[in-house]
């Protein structure tokens, strides 16, 4: 974690002699002049002073008091703010001892020097392996960061019945204030910041240099936490799972071309491929896991999700008071809007399909009419324009289906994600999906087929790489060049370096999480496991993506959005268990080559 103060002193928190004694929360100090700042709290402009005051005082305030007992000030004295922009940015950090002591509390568990997984304790710390009383890099910034976030999230309401200065924002015991400040627009964002030294390293050994070599997943583990690890692990794993079906499909490709008989052979090795991979996936995951310590980590009680609302009462299960919501609404806004809302969608997506094959007739016809090249040319026109019209329209869904979810007021973000999954894979699928099976079932035209399978992945694929990597990158160089200027335009005696770092990384993006990626994947998982045997170099060129993406992707996470806060993860989620199995189950029926 590198040096806890900027000035290069450690904070009184963190000395030695507190170490060796008894140490208790109200031991610490949390009035630091000068501190490490690891996390952002940025307000709304307009926001009163007594809002500003009292959430302070919250985040200060020692525990027993109903604080979070964190180290707290502005990004700007008071003569900055004169003549600065950006008031309202707040740093937030912790001394070592607070973030140790927080560490037992959120229960993260680390390597014992007996080899064993346990639990890590303040009192225990000296039977861990890593350990020392003057050692700062025991945890790693994204747990510590995740720390700071979890003491942020447990600020909870006491005696307050509104937030100071907003009557209008209700409060009542046992509330999240973060999550009311969120919701009231009174906090715009909080946001963990980039350690710039530990980035620069990150990216030499990960994406700078183009060479063949496996990722760096423990580095970006303690960098950016689990789940983001997770998924390039999975990403580096499903890509050198595909070079099999790459190397087969080649000989296939060029030798057996219209041999239908020898692709029956393919299909049945696309069956067991398929189902391997995903098993020894499992396998790798849990070894991963267990080696980062969130295999065994014990899951925290789950909190009514930020937007859920309902009639305030009390939980059976928990005796708190919070919003109750009676299922049976919850079922009649699935099953009466939600739902019919899909199935429209649905049909849409469908009708769509069959305007794509009108112009695949008149392609065709205009082709065998003229005969010329550039007709043959224009043979390819409507798959292409139906592959970027397949892209639009999954993200306009995608949209739809995360207001409908967050309307249907699920209480749990569990249960949001899960049914957000389902509508999303849902018609994912079948946009994706829907012309190849008619094509193949329908139709049965193999060469059609062909076209139309290798137009929809490299089209996508390419719009992909262009659309979450290349153009939010262009528009961030152009930010970070108006923040530089602006920057050394300052007359201001002001820490510059930590200003212009603060002020760009909140205009960047924020990052929504894995969902969008792992979908890609999953899309590019049926496109080769359905579809290889018809044409054989789909795994080949899912692979040509793969590599660009690794990269594409690092360049996305390090440099075009925000640090997201880490989130301990014990695997892939929902993604390793029943999403897959879709496409599993769709190998087994009849191929189009047997029917």
């Amino acid at each position: 974690m590198g040096k806890w103060d900027r000035d290069g002193r450690r904070g009184s928190g963190c000395s030695a002699s507190l170490s060796k004694m008894k140490v208790t929360l109200s031991a610490l100090d949390t009035f630091e002049s000068s501190f490490t700042p690891l996390v952002v709290i940025e307000l709304v402009q307009d926001v009163k002073e007594e809002t500003k005051e009292w959430l302070k005082n919250r985040i200060i305030a020692k525990k027993k008091d109903g604080g979070a007992q964190l180290l707290f000030r502005p990004l700007l004295n008071k003569y900055e703010k004169e003549t600065l922009e950006n008031q309202n940015l707040y740093l937030v950090g912790a001394s070592r001892l607070r973030l140790l002591l927080g560490a037992e509390a959120v229960g993260l568990v680390k390597e014992c020097n007996d080899n064993t997984m346990r639990a890590f304790t303040y009192g225990t710390r000296h039977n861990f392996k890593g350990f020392d009383d003057d050692n700062d890099d025991f945890l790693t910034m994204a747990e510590c960061q995740f720390i700071i976030k979890h003491e942020l999230e447990n600020l909870r309401a006491r005696d307050e019945k509104m937030i100071p200065g907003y009557p209008q924002a209700k409060l009542y015991p046992g509330k999240s204030l973060l999550r009311r400040l969120l919701t009231s627009g009174i906090i715009i964002q909080v946001f963990p910041l980039h350690d710039n030294e530990a980035l620069k390293k990150l990216e030499d050994s990960w994406y700078t240099r183009f060479t063949l070599k496996y990722q760096p997943v423990d580095s970006i583990r303690g960098y950016f936490g689990e789940t983001i690890a997770l998924y390039f692990g999975f990403l580096e794993y499903f890509t050198f799972a595909l070079i099999p079906m790459a190397v087969i499909g080649l000989p296939y490709y060029m030798f057996v071309w219209e041999d239908y008989d020898k692709y029956v052979i393919f299909a049945s090795f696309n069956l067991i491929w398929s189902t391997v991979i995903l098993e020894v996936w499992k396998r790798g995951c849990a070894n991963m896991t267990y080696r980062w310590g969130t295999l065994v980590m014990k899951r925290q009680f789950e909190e009514p999700r930020p937007g859920f609302h309902g009639v305030l009462g009390i939980n059976s299960v928990t005796g708190r008071e919070e919003p109750l919501y009676p299922s049976y609404k919850r079922q009649l806004r699935i099953y009466l809007v939600s739902l019919p809302f899909v199935c429209l969608c649905l049909y849409f997506s469908l009708y769509v399909m069959m305007i794509y094959f009108d112009m695949e007739a008149w392609a065709l016809e205009l082709h065998e009419d003229s005969g010329s090249e550039w007709t043959s040319v224009l043979l390819y026109v409507p798959s292409i324009i139906y592959a970027i019209v397949i892209e639009i329209m999954n993200r306009l869904y995608r949209y739809a289906a995360e207001f409908l979810t967050s309307w249907e007021n699920h209480r749990l973000e569990s249960a949001y994600q899960n049914h957000l999954v389902l509508k999303v894979l849902v018609f994912n699928f079948l946009n994706c999906f829907a012309s190849l099976f008619y094509i193949a079932f329908v139709l049965r035209d193999m060469k059609l087929l062909r076209q139309s399978l290798a137009t929809l992945l490299i089209t996508s694929q390419i719009l992909n790489q262009i659309v979450e990597s290349l153009l939010p990158y262009w528009l961030q160089r152009k930010h970070h060049v108006q923040v530089k200027r602006k920057v050394q335009a300052l007359k201001a005696d002001i820490d510059a370096t930590l200003y212009e770092q603060v002020v760009l990384e909140k205009e960047m993006g924020t990052y929504l999480g894995t969902f969008d990626d792992y979908l890609e994947l999953f899309l590019q998982f049926g496109y080769v496991s359905l579809f290889s045997c018809v044409y054989p170099l789909a795994a080949a060129f899912a692979v040509l993506n793969n590599f660009t993406e690794v990269n594409s992707d690092a360049l996305k996470m390090c440099r075009v959005f925000k640090r997201p806060f880490s989130e301990p993860s014990a695997s892939i989620g929902v993604w390793q268990g029943s999403n897959w199995n879709i496409t599993q189950w769709m190998i087994t029926r009849p191929s189009p080559l047997q029917c």
